[in-house]
């Protein structure tokens, strides 16, 4: 018999009957004479027909994922592949787990910058791998998906990242033929709406930031010359303070300031990049490739304090040997603190750079140029803020018209003699 395939249809089967799906050719679920419910499958292909099991009625298999499956075996039927054959061969259908291994060593590895992939690995693995992990990559359906989503709708952000993710994986299957074309769960699954932070520096907030910084680095030269009279007098030279803050980090608050770079260009500035004759940072690598920064005269006193460490290429070194700065975050935490900037994080001194650069009248392409960005809608964010100088000359000149058209006081009237 033929009929809608719903969870009430499918418990009232008696034994020894098979319901096919209305909707979907050649999807069923047979009734054995135990009352074992089995979604079925039965397809042509070869000039034979055909009958794969897809699995027994309950968790997991619901009417709808077992629908689900079923059109993602027709569409292979539709290639020309054969279900059937290809199981009883032991070719396994991976799981996403399998799968998302594969593609982040594949792909996100091997063709994304290195940050990239570190934050997508950490996407599938803290995110959508406990949820998703061991579900069959071609019995992957929108419901799961958008399971997923919602559950993550307390941190937006992250829940469009993590679809995000699971959207170019999922592209990445069907091009190596591990699910049918056009076949993509994540489609039509809506995107929560994410609010652009923006947090700009007043001219007391950066002083704050300023006297801190300063203060920073007169404790650590403190600290330096008391260790070096104790090492003198042949004493032990005192601890490091927990508060107190390597130079490097300072210097790196410093540039991020003063040139609105990204947190990671700072961080892995090579001595090789910095140009100083020309007063540009030409980096070799960056989120959008290679990038000239432009240094204004205080980042270049900046980078002419730092001490060069021999045998290390870095502006910034870090603890270990040849290695960069890697943790700003931790003395950034301090810093704000002492600065009482709590909400203050260290990309929004990137914004408070592109803020100031449109207070003072500049382009959104000449804000896009320092900032190196390579399209026009990135720096649409700031184009607020690009106004201000329109308004006030829209002010200026209002004032001015204003004043000519107030009334003078009337000189005296000549009267005519008679």
């Amino acid at each position: 018999m033929r009929g809608s395939l719903t969870k009430r249809s499918v418990d009232a089967l008696k034994p020894g009957a098979i319901l096919w799906d209305a909707e979907v050719s050649g999807f069923g679920c047979r009734c054995r004479s135990g009352g074992r419910k089995t979604y079925i499958l039965k397809y042509r292909l070869g000039g034979r027909q055909h009958l794969y099991t897809i699995g027994v009625h309950g968790s997991p298999w619901t009417p709808e994922k077992a629908r689900q499956r079923a059109l993602s075996l027709a569409g292979q039927v539709a290639d020309g592949q054969n279900p059937a054959e290809a199981r009883k061969s032991g070719r396994a259908v991976p799981t996403v787990a399998t799968l998302a291994e594969r593609f982040l060593t594949e792909h996100a590895e091997t063709k994304t910058k290195p940050k990239t992939a570190a934050d997508t690995r950490r996407l599938f693995d803290k995110l959508i791998l406990p949820k998703l992990g061991r579900v069959r990559v071609d019995a992957l359906a929108r419901a799961d998906v958008a399971r997923l989503h919602h559950d993550l709708r307390e941190t937006p952000y992250q829940a469009n990242r993590a679809l995000a993710a699971v959207s170019k994986m999922m592209n990445w299957a069907e091009r190596h033929g591990l699910r049918p074309d056009g076949s993509n769960p994540v489609r039509h699954v809506e995107r929560f709406k994410e609010r652009a932070r923006e947090r700009f520096l007043s001219e007391a907030e950066l002083a704050r930031l300023g006297d801190t910084l300063t203060e920073a680095e007169a404790e650590w030269a403190a600290h330096q010359r008391a260790a070096a009279a104790a090492r003198a007098e042949g004493r032990e030279p005192p601890k490091r303070e927990r508060r107190l803050v390597l130079p490097a980090a300072t210097a790196a608050v410093r540039l991020l300031i003063f040139t609105g770079a990204r947190m990671s260009e700072v961080l892995s500035l090579r001595w090789s990049e910095v140009d100083f004759e020309r007063a540009v940072l030409r980096l070799a690598d960056s989120k959008t490739g290679a990038k000239t920064i432009y240094l204004n005269p205080p980042a270049l006193t900046v980078l002419q304090l730092q001490p060069r460490v021999e045998g290390n290429p870095y502006v910034l070194p870090g603890g270990k040997e040849a290695a960069h700065l890697a943790d700003l975050e931790t003395p950034w935490q301090r810093i704000r603190a002492r600065a009482d900037l709590s909400d203050v994080r260290l990309h929004d001194l990137r914004h408070s750079f592109a803020s100031v650069a449109a207070g003072l009248g500049q382009s959104l392409v000449v804000i896009g140029r320092l900032l190196g960005h390579t399209q026009a809608q990135t720096t649409q964010r700031y184009s607020h803020l690009a106004a201000d100088p329109v308004r006030q000359a829209a002010d200026a000149v209002g004032a001015r018209l204003a004043n000519a058209m107030e009334p003078k006081t009337a000189a005296p009237r000549r009267v005519a003699a008679r």
